[in-house]
C-alpha cells in the first residue's frame, strides 16, 4: 500500500544497491540534509536535465551541506552508463521492486497516450539532518525545480544555524 509522506513524517529508511556496484542506507547519511528525488527513468529527456540541473548546482548544495540522491527503477548497471554519459556526480539508487518508490508514495498510476500504467511520479524530498522530511515537492516539472530546491535547503541551514 503506498503511503503520503509529508512534511514533518520520518523519512522511511532503505538500504539499496546504487551505481557503482555500491549500496547506500539512508540511515549513514544522517547528520547531513539529503535531497531524495525520484525520477522515471534513465538517459530520458526530462530526467537527464533534472539530473543535469542538479549537477549543475551540486557546489551550492554541497556548501549548505547537502546531499543529492537520485531514486529510480533502473538497475545499478543503467545508472553507471547514465552517470557516466552525462558526468553525473551524485549516488543514484536503483529501486528495481519499487520498494523504497511505495515506502514514499511515488509509485502511482498514470496515463499516457490513452493507456494506464504504474510507474514513479517525479517527486523531491528534503530531509534534514535528524531524518524528518522538511519539504515535499509532487509532479514536479524540471524547469525552475532544481531552484526552489535549492532554496529550502538554504532556508534549512539558517533555521539551524
Amino acid at each position: 500500500m503506498t503511503t503520503a509522506i509529508e512534511a514533518g513524517s520520518p523519512a522511511p529508511g532503505f538500504t539499496a544497491p546504487t551505481n557503482d556496484g555500491g549500496s547506500l542506507s539512508l540511515d549513514s547519511l544522517r547528520g547531513k540534509a539529503v535531497v531524495l528525488y525520484f525520477y522515471p527513468r534513465d538517459d530520458t529527456p526530462g530526467c537527464t536535465r533534472e539530473a543535469q540541473e542538479f549537477t549543475e548546482a551540486l557546489p551550492e548544495f554541497a556548501a549548505a551541506g547537502a546531499e543529492i540522491v537520485g531514486v529510480s527503477k533502473d538497475t545499478a548497471a543503467k545508472h553507471d552508463k547514465f552517470r557516466e554519459k552525462y558526468g553525473l556526480p551524485f549516488t543514484l539508487v536503483s529501486d528495481a521492486e519499487s520498494d523504497i518508490c511505495e515506502r514514499y508514495g511515488v509509485w502511482v498510476e498514470k496515463k499516457n497516450y490513452g493507456k494506464t500504467y504504474m510507474g514513479i511520479e517525479r517527486a523531491t524530498f528534503l530531509i534534514d539532518a535528524d531524518g524528518t522530511v522538511t519539504k515535499v515537492w509532487r509532479k514536479v516539472k524540471v524547469p525552475g525545480h532544481v531552484e526552489k530546491v535549492l532554496e529550502a535547503v538554504q532556508a534549512l541551514n539558517q533555521a539551524d544555524g
